[in-house]
């Protein structure tokens, strides 16, 4: 099954963001078998107040599971996720942007 996966930040958070970010871009390298496509959610300035995600699993079970050892959710750093099943017809497995 495909889920999309919007996460947004709590007031404030961009500092703590940035300073979990290496864990949670380590985390999404041993997840790149789940992963169509990710990113952060910009405000207008450019800078991030979520991520989102179009994740492959299983179940929402098994994407569960992961988001509940997800460094952004153990530390507190998304305040919303929104999740909802899709159908994929089109994706790139390539890393573009860091």
């Amino acid at each position: 099954m495909q889920f999309v996966v919007k996460a947004y930040d709590g007031e404030g958070m961009l500092e703590k963001r940035m300073e979990v970010r290496p864990r949670h871009l380590e985390g999404m390298k041993r997840l790149l078998d789940h992963i169509i496509c990710a990113g952060g959610i910009l405000d207008d300035e450019g800078k991030m107040k979520g991520s989102l995600m179009v994740m492959e699993y299983e179940s929402r079970k098994d994407l569960d599971d992961y988001l509940e050892n997800e460094p952004y959710m153990l530390e507190h750093v998304w305040e919303k996720v929104e999740i909802e099943p899709i159908n994929v017809v089109i994706a790139n497995k390539e890393l573009v942007n860091q």
